[in-house]
């Protein structure tokens, strides 16, 4: 394990750490010689520029105002529909270099630039569109970085949730749920799934392989995850480590529904590892 993987690893298992740099580490598996340093330097010039024009007791509308000013004003920072599925919007490097991205990795630089502008920011795991909430003097402000941080209302969010749920239950479901605060490992592991399907879907499977090591340094627990790790390897015929990963699942997941599948994947599997012999 490299020393920014061993890096990684550590910082997943904390309850808190900064988005942007475990953001920029998964990265590394695209750009391995990218500088996470330099790249965490641009995040705090763009913070010292904003300091810059408040006062120092600013309240935090005007601290939010200032930044999305100059975020998306003055720096040009958008949401990517051109081209949602690139993986580039996923990168948060190439979110900074190109200054375009997806609700999740938006939302990634916009929390961490409002943290150091000693706003309380944190994630939110809407359905099917990624957003952010700061405390206000009022309460909660829910805003969504991929809309040039464009507050949402209740009317908004409802007929957001619209969307996923039919209108009669979305116009009676409380939103309460569907604003909880997602954790950094939460955040993390939504960048890491994106980038997953992406690559899985592009074929681009060594990319994936990639991913999925690290999506199981964030949740170690997740079996799903492991089997789907096993069946890659499976692809690519690395028949001992599909083996393990496989039978690992079943241990933790005897009923699961696809269990019969997966039995008969490892049942190939020690005959092709037999062969190797």
């Amino acid at each position: 394990m490299t020393a920014d993987l061993q890096r990684f690893a550590e910082l997943v298992t904390r309850d808190q750490f900064d988005l942007a740099e475990v953001s920029l580490l998964l990265a590394q598996d695209a750009y391995p010689n990218l500088d996470v340093s330099a790249a965490q330097a641009s995040i705090e010039h763009m913070v010292s520029v904003v300091k810059e024009r408040l006062p120092e007791d600013a309240f935090a509308e005007q601290r939010i105002q200032a930044l999305n000013h100059y975020l998306f004003d003055e720096l040009g920072f958008v949401g990517n529909n051109d081209d949602y599925f690139d993986p580039r919007n996923s990168y948060l490097n190439d979110v900074l270099e190109r200054r375009t991205g997806i609700p999740i990795t938006l939302s990634i630089l916009y929390i961490e630039l409002a943290r150091r502008l000693a706003l309380t920011a944190h994630g939110i795991s809407f359905p099917g569109h990624f957003m952010v909430s700061i405390q206000v003097s009022r309460g909660q402000l829910v805003l969504d970085p991929f809309n040039r941080a464009e507050p949402q209302s209740v009317a908004d969010l409802r007929q957001r949730l619209a969307k996923v749920l039919p209108k009669a239950v979305a116009d009676q479901t409380s939103l309460d749920p569907y604003l909880a605060v997602a954790t950094p490992r939460d955040i993390i592991a939504r960048v890491l799934r994106n980038l997953k399907h992406i690559h899985s879907k592009a074929g681009q499977i060594e990319s994936a392989l990639a991913v999925m090591n690290r999506m199981l340094l964030v949740v170690p627990e997740s079996a799903e995850e492991l089997r789907d790790r096993g069946m890659l390897y499976r692809r690519l015929d690395c028949f001992r480590p599909a083996l393990s990963d496989l039978q690992n699942y079943l241990r933790r997941r005897p009923q699961a529904p696809d269990a019969i599948d997966v039995r008969t994947a490892i049942v190939e599997l020690h005959q092709a590892a037999t062969r190797l012999h």
